[in-house]
């Protein structure tokens, strides 16, 4: 089994909205709106950002479509360019499913229209068009009191297609995107511990990746010292060179600082970017200098898992399993490789295998056994790790909420029933 890595590229939605019953009523003004869209399209456009340009929405069956394609399209961030009056009814199936953020862009073609030339204007119906190309603002409170009512966040840039201001808040906007994009798919890395005491500066991991997104990667500094010394010169220069590109550098941090930081953030750098085999490379070298470290085996299983040589990894990580078997993050990782393999049952053996062997499991061990027993329905199994879990953990309001999730199936009621009563003596 082989697993290909993705570039996720940063992905902006954009869409102006009308009525299909105005295309035959108001000649040309299609055509027109359609240009400000593309104006605006054009104006998104920069490195390293996909546009997903869906056009004019102007019915309930179109805004049904568009909200089906962003979500194929895995847009980060929506522009809604307010092109003439709509109905918010096909507004609101467009951004609905997305549930990403959404700017709503009240640009209008210019300040103000040409009073003079439009009372010139001897057609009635074409005034109406000259008026409805100018009608940005006209539907927002409308679109604004639907969103709040649905709860679902928007904000606006009020201005014109060539305000200065407006593209500069627009740009902004981009920016944040991008941002919180990169964290959505950064991978970070943990070494030590806080200092002791200084409660105000430890953070949740859990709330870290809640809130940002991201994989938070375990790093032990023995295993890192390892790698670092495996780094080759041309790699810290291309990692210097990065360095200069992406920061501000001071002019007193000398060379020699940058050489050793660019020599830490590389060792590791291969596994972080899905380059499995130079990552087998590093970790084999590693653990040929270290033979006696699970930790660095186990490292070493995982990246030959991922490169696609599934059994020889997993071979690897269960020695280092079996040869420190107390360590949890040996467990961690066997675990991971399995679920991530879809071999459920197995991931639940070995999950369970942790609890049994690991000096003090954590309440969430327990609840990840049950879960994974859960996805095969065997909810005899899923009951008797979460009442282990309640032994030790009784006051636990999450196993305690699982477990009786759990009996509520309907299936395993009984079972978790003579549990109970065998643990109170019955």
């Amino acid at each position: 089994m082989t697993f290909k890595s993705t570039n996720y590229t940063f992905t902006i939605g954009l869409f102006g909205i009308g009525l299909d019953t105005y295309w035959p009523q108001f000649e040309g003004l299609e055509r027109r709106l359609t240009g400000y869209l593309q104006q605006v399209a054009q104006r998104l456009e920069r490195p390293r950002v996909r546009i997903v340009n869906l056009g004019l929405v102007d019915s309930p069956e179109k805004a049904e479509a568009a909200g089906h394609g962003f979500r194929q399209d895995d847009v980060d961030l929506i522009f809604l360019h307010v092109t003439t009056y709509a109905l918010s009814s096909t507004v609101l199936p467009v951004v609905r499913r997305a549930k990403v953020p959404i700017v709503l862009l009240n640009l209008s073609p210019s300040a103000a229209i040409d009073y003079e030339t439009f009372n010139r204007i001897q057609d009635r119906t074409k005034m109406t068009g000259e008026w409805l190309a100018y009608c940005q603002a006209c539907p927002v409170p409308e679109i604004a009191n639907v969103f709040r009512r649905c709860n679902i966040p928007f904000f606006q840039v009020t201005g014109t297609l060539e305000d200065s201001r407006a593209w500069n808040e627009i740009n902004e906007w981009i920016d944040a995107g991008r941002v919180a994009h990169a964290m959505e798919h950064n991978r970070l890395g943990l070494m030590g511990h806080y200092y002791g005491g200084m409660l105000d500066i430890y953070s949740d991991l859990t709330q870290q990746c809640a809130s940002f997104g991201g994989h938070i990667e375990m790093l032990e500094v023995d295993e890192l010292a390892e790698l670092r010394r495996e780094v080759q010169p041309q790699e810290v220069a291309r990692k210097v060179k990065e360095f200069r590109e992406s920061f501000d550098v001071q002019s007193d941090c000398s060379l020699a600082e940058l050489e050793r930081a660019a020599r830490t953030s590389a060792a590791d750098a291969h596994y972080n970017l899905k380059e499995y085999s130079q990552a087998c490379e590093k970790y084999d070298r590693a653990t040929n200098r270290n033979p006696g470290n699970p930790l660095l085996q186990s490292k070493l299983g995982l990246a030959i898992v991922r490169k696609g040589n599934v059994e020889r990894g997993l071979g690897l990580i269960r020695q280092a399993v079996e040869s420190k078997p107390g360590a949890g993050e040996l467990h961690d990782r066997l675990i991971l490789s399995l679920v991530w393999l879809d071999r459920i049952e197995e991931g639940g053996e070995a999950a369970e295998a942790k609890l049994k062997m690991v000096e003090h499991p954590e309440a969430g061990d327990f609840l990840r056994a049950a879960s994974l027993w859960a996805r095969l329905k065997n909810w005899g199994r899923a009951a008797e790790a979460l009442q282990a879990g309640l032994r030790l953990y009784p006051s636990d309001i999450t196993l305690g909420r699982s477990l009786s999730e759990v009996t509520r199936t309907g299936i395993a009621p009984v079972y978790a029933s003579a549990v109970q009563s065998r643990d109170s003596g019955g």
